[in-house]
């Protein structure tokens, strides 16, 4: 066994007793990944979001309360940030926030490791000058920009699920953009982000196909129906699986072979049983900040703990209400329909033992390959 793997098992078998130890009196540990809805202004009108649906005159934080929380000593330990929306491109500041995170890094995110961001890309000309800009200012910081493109189809069908004219020729006039600057900056990581919907099983496979030719990751998985993150309640009848549909993806997920194997074999099981199985560690290591200032320690449940404009995020996120919320994480019935892609990430590491789970189930060589693809070296060391 090599030097590598042998100090991954020591590490994770230590973060999965201390994680044990925090679960139990309710505790959080130290933020190693946040995601900040940096506004709810959008430009689509998606079939499984109402995040469009936000008044306009509910303001997004300005970019000085956003770095005034990313500066809190609470965060010295951040390694991912993900930046989402609604459509964070239409903010005119967006240069100004990166010009700021990139101060931050030198000063209190020292160990910000990659910073990641999610656009629908139907502004080509505005996203790709922009990235440009960024992912320079980045790489200076040895920093990694990871573009997530959200990409429901290589077809018109993205057009009726984002209910906007010539969306998928947009996107793909985006994703040729990016991959132009993939060639100068080593650092830009270039994936898509795919919402399952009844509309789109059957195009799954020509997902798969165009990442594969262009070198995108891929997220690929099932809507989500919540009051939380994406108010879609409403469309719970309209969005909901056939079992047909169900068979589909199941089908596509056993054959994908994808370095996302993991997620596939538990949205498999999960199709199977009807209830998710996956460590989650939101609330201990991770939480979502919404446009307004709301923190959730998860961005499927509610209520927030507070708004980080009106408080502190220490006396926030260290809340005896967040305490008590923390403890109850894995137990609410949203988490049992969870196939949220992105939680996993950071719960591996920091749960230990279930990921330790895998190691006799992989075997060295594909259990550091999956490591490797899934991005874990910044959350263990």
């Amino acid at each position: 066994m090599n030097t590598h793997l042998t100090n991954m098992i020591t590490r994770l078998c230590l973060n999965g007793l201390r994680f044990r130890y925090l679960r139990a009196r309710g505790k959080p540990g130290k933020p190693a990944a946040i995601s900040i809805e940096i506004t709810h202004d959008c430009i689509a009108r998606c079939i499984m979001c109402n995040i469009w649906k936000i008044p306009a005159r509910v303001p997004n934080l300005p970019v000085e309360d956003w770095l005034s929380m990313l500066a809190s000593p609470a965060l010295a330990n951040l390694r991912e940030l993900d930046v989402t929306g609604g459509e964070p491109f239409l903010r005119d500041d967006l240069i100004d926030f990166f010009q700021g995170l990139c101060r931050l890094k030198q000063t209190r995110l020292r160990r910000l490791k990659a910073v990641a961001v999610t656009t629908n890309g139907f502004l080509t000309r505005r996203v790709v000058t922009a990235v440009a800009d960024i992912v320079e200012r980045l790489a200076r910081r040895n920093v990694e920009l990871v573009m997530v493109c959200a990409m429901d189809a290589a077809s018109p069908i993205h057009d009726r699920i984002r209910n906007v004219k010539h969306a998928w020729q947009k996107l793909n006039k985006t994703i040729e953009g990016l991959i132009d600057l993939r060639r100068r900056y080593p650092n830009l990581i270039i994936g898509v982000k795919t919402t399952i919907l009844p509309i789109n099983v059957d195009e799954l496979n020509g997902i798969a196909d165009y990442a594969k030719a262009n070198r995108l990751f891929t997220i690929i998985s099932p809507c989500i129906i919540t009051g939380g993150r994406y108010l879609n309640i409403d469309r719970a009848d309209d969005l909901a699986f056939s079992a047909d549909d169900r068979s589909k993806m199941i089908r596509f997920f056993r054959q994908e072979p994808s370095g996302w194997s993991y997620h596939s074999r538990r949205l498999i099981d999960y199709f199977c049983t009807g209830r998710m199985q996956k460590p989650c560690t939101c609330g201990f290591n991770y939480f979502f900040v919404r446009s307004n200032g709301d923190l959730y320690l998860c961005p499927l449940l509610g209520p927030s703990v507070g708004n980080i404009r009106n408080t502190s995020l220490e006396d926030v996120f260290f809340s005896t209400e967040a305490d008590h919320i923390r403890k109850r994480i894995g137990h609410f019935d949203e988490c049992s329909s969870c196939t949220e892609p992105g939680l996993e990430r950071f719960s591996l590491p920091l749960d230990g033992f279930a990921y330790l789970s895998l190691l006799p189930k992989f075997g060295s060589s594909d259990f550091l390959d999956f490591h490797r693809h899934m991005g874990l070296d910044k959350y263990i060391d």
